[in-house]
């Protein structure tokens, strides 16, 4: 696997959701490195890929109330496991359970193992809340897909708080999820 700077130089054969994430990317003039790899479906698969990026690989997890009338995309440490009855406290919406693929795809354009923050920028209806540990705050980069799971993305952390979410135009709500000793 190679490092590269910026966007792909052809990106004839990208799907179009990834494109348009390099398109919001530059358009912020945000400098970003990456690796296109294998599809990466588990944190496993992207052990390889966190070693060359040298950022925080995070977990993106699609949740829901029982209803399904409420969605979080709650990003955590990829090493960090979580109890939804602990987030459940933290943000007032009690019986979390994960969402299913076709909310993923409705509200963000994404298919499983591709679930990326970068998808809020197709969520133009604001169904999704964005929910991020405070410990991924902490490191000065974070490693995502550009809304595919073929390819890596490493991008500073202030840029993604800073410019690339409020562009989005979704709000970031921060919360603190325990490692598993503390919970």
């Amino acid at each position: 696997m190679e490092l590269f700077e910026g966007r792909p130089a052809d990106c004839d054969r990208r799907l179009v959701k990834e494109v348009r994430v390099y398109d919001l990317l530059d358009s912020l003039n945000i400098p970003y490195q990456r690796i296109d790899h294998e599809a990466a479906m588990t944190m496993e698969a992207c052990a390889a890929v966190d070693e060359i990026l040298g950022g925080v690989i995070c977990k993106n997890l699609l949740l829901c109330n029982r209803q399904c009338t409420q969605f979080f995309l709650l990003l955590i440490p990829g090493d960090k496991a979580f109890k939804t009855s602990v987030l459940s406290k933290q943000i007032g919406s009690s019986r979390l359970s994960f969402a299913g693929a076709e909310y993923m795809e409705r509200f963000l354009d994404i298919t499983p193992g591709s679930l990326s923050v970068l998808g809020l920028m197709n969520d133009h209806d604001k169904q999704v809340t964005l929910l991020v540990d405070e410990e991924l705050l902490h490191s000065d980069w974070i490693g995502m897909h550009p809304c595919i799971n073929t390819s890596s993305l490493r991008i500073k952390t202030a840029d993604l708080v800073e410019k690339i979410i409020p562009a989005m135009e979704h709000p970031m709500t921060v919360v603190a999820l325990p490692r598993g000793e503390d919970q």
